[in-house]
């Protein structure tokens, strides 16, 4: 019998508390039958939360890396980075675990089925919720998927819990690299890897709990997430939708946000993507019917 695969479970952490040790917890309590690693990325904590890790019990499983303030998409690049798996798992730092939840996320990318799979996403403290991977509205804000039976597709896969082939993540340029704080690194994953012809799909029968908070616990400016927004509609969309996402941003300087765009090189990132690209923006939204 071939050896299983090793994986890496890459967690980006910034100012949460108790979270981290909770969720590592969590993660070291259940069962699976598959080697793996955790990378957990400081990225400029200012409250100590990794510091347990100094002399935590399975620290010997645990790589700890630094970064100042690099922002959700850059930090979990970095824990790619320094991975050793052949599978990538990303996670947030607030979650709690199933028995063979990686067993059952990892099937369906061993049998080829897919390419990228995320589980079923409950919500702490709320037993009611359950998503199940997302899509997207008019407005390019995210909705989550109901309920269907078996392995199905989904439009964006949460960057709370998905696993990927290492080798296509690095094939599709891994999260957006020229992303601030935070905001639309999901999303921008999940069209890119489409568009490239890859496959994203859910694993309902896997089930992960998710601590949804009211507030980020650091400073996150609409500056930055329209920014990521412009980034991404001019990496991706056709002129009609970079025109829709000009018109979303409301709370700031369209014309300053979109000069520091366009300074900042999305032009040839965008002939980059259109020249390696299998499918358009137009085939991806009647695909998912996302009225956009």
């Amino acid at each position: 019998m071939a050896a299983q695969p090793f994986l890496s479970i890459i967690f980006p952490a910034k100012n949460e508390g108790e979270n981290v040790k909770t969720t590592l917890n969590s993660l070291f309590s259940v069962k699976t039958n598959y080697p793996f690693e955790v990378i957990i990325v400081n990225d400029g904590s200012e409250d100590n939360c990794c510091d347990f890790l100094k002399t935590y019990y399975k620290k010997d499983q645990v790589k700890l890396i630094h970064s100042e303030g690099i922002g959700a998409a850059n930090a979990r690049n970095l824990g790619a980075k320094n991975a050793s798996g052949e599978y990538l798992i990303f996670c947030d730092a607030h979650l709690q675990f199933e028995n063979w939840w990686i067993d059952l996320l990892i099937e369906p990318l061993l049998t080829g089925q897919s390419d990228a799979v995320t589980p079923a996403i409950g919500s702490m403290g709320n037993t009611k919720f359950i998503g199940y991977g997302q899509t997207l509205k008019p407005n390019l804000r995210i909705k989550w998927n109901s309920k269907q039976n078996g392995l199905f597709e989904t439009a964006v896969l949460p960057g709370g819990c998905f696993i990927i082939r290492r080798e296509v993540f690095e094939d599709v340029g891994g999260f957006e690299t020229g992303f601030k704080t935070w905001g639309h690194e999901d999303v921008e994953l999940s069209i890119k890897l489409w568009l490239f012809g890859y496959h994203c799909h859910v694993q309902p029968e896997v089930k992960i709990i998710h601590l949804f908070r009211k507030a980020h616990p650091y400073k996150v400016s609409y500056d930055d997430v329209y920014y990521n927004l412009l980034r991404m509609a001019y990496s991706h969309f056709n002129a009609v939708r970079i025109q829709k996402c000009r018109k979303l941003i409301v709370h700031a300087k369209v014309k300053a946000i979109e000069a520091q765009v366009l300074q900042d090189g999305v032009n040839e990132q965008r002939e980059a993507y259109f020249q390696k690209r299998k499918y358009n923006d137009d085939w991806y939204f009647n695909k998912f019917d996302i009225d956009f």
